[in-house]
């Protein structure tokens, strides 16, 4: 019995050979991919979005489904607004102007603004019905944009949906690395594979030098992945642009410029199908 399953609220009912905490996988998701950090604030969501762009750039079908219940802002990033509609089979998911599927809390609020006030069980139980009563399509990838920290949703993600692995989100400062390794830990005490980690924030050049300036310091990440034995995806600058087609709800139409921020995560994307080639044929 693995770290996940003692803390599983129904390990007494499992024989050994399935979980009966795992909710029937019924879709045709090759790979489902977590993004998580050790605290907020680090562009965790950006992050996701950008890679699910990447993605579809590379002809892959993508999905998100964004586990943030409390602080969702994955249909901002892409300007979905509005109500989810029932299909026959569940909840059908938003569609993106280049086609990637998503589901949020926010598209099935009365209001975007409206504050979501539950309690942690409660939550876990809408992520798991993010699972189970979406309409999901075929997809070759599904990103689950976890929230901070190492509490109740990730940990029931990690319990009850089929992952293939993590990426762990950061930033260079020594405290976000301390935390990371919180997130780290976690993922190998579940049992589910660190793809790597992806630096955000890691400098910005100068509009008029065009001279790289780290904004946080010296940056010590690529030292520490090492010691903590996962690789460094990429390194993300800081691009007032980027926000700015965020704001706006844009984020697709960003990669239609060649930046360093998109040619990293254009990487990183080619990285993670590389890995699971096989899982897409």
């Amino acid at each position: 019995m693995s770290d996940a399953c003692s803390t599983c609220s129904q390990k007494e009912g499992c024989s050994g050979e399935s979980c009966p905490g795992m909710p029937e996988n019924k879709h045709n998701i090759r790979n489902v991919i977590a993004v998580m950090s050790g605290k907020g604030g680090v562009g965790k969501s950006s992050v996701t979005a950008m890679l699910a762009v990447a993605l579809r750039n590379e002809g892959f079908k993508v999905g998100i489904m964004d586990a943030d219940v409390t602080g969702p802002s994955i249909p901002r990033l892409f300007g979905l607004h509005g109500r989810l509609k029932n299909g026959e089979k569940g909840i059908q998911p938003a569609k993106t102007r280049s086609g990637i599927e998503v589901i949020s809390l926010n598209l099935l609020l009365p209001n975007e603004d409206e504050p979501v006030i539950w309690r942690g069980p409660v939550i876990s139980g809408v992520v798991k019905q993010f699972w189970t009563d979406v309409e999901w399509g075929e997809l070759d990838y599904m990103l689950v944009d976890l929230p901070p920290g190492t509490g109740d949703v990730p940990l029931t993600v990690m319990q009850t949906l089929p992952l293939n692995g993590i990426i762990v989100v950061t930033t260079p400062q020594s405290l976000v690395t301390m935390i990371v390794k919180k997130a780290i830990h976690m993922a190998d005490r579940m049992n589910i594979p660190v793809i790597g980690l992806v630096e955000n924030y890691t400098y910005v050049h100068c509009p008029d030098c065009d001279k790289r300036i780290e904004l946080f310091g010296h940056d010590n990440t690529e030292e520490a992945t090492g010691k903590m034995g996962v690789p460094l995806l990429g390194q993300l600058p800081l691009d007032p642009e980027f926000a700015a087609y965020s704001d706006r709800g844009e984020i697709e139409n960003y990669f239609e410029e060649k930046t360093d921020v998109n040619e990293t995560v254009a990487n990183v994307a080619r990285l993670i199908s590389k890995k699971y080639r096989n899982e897409v044929q």
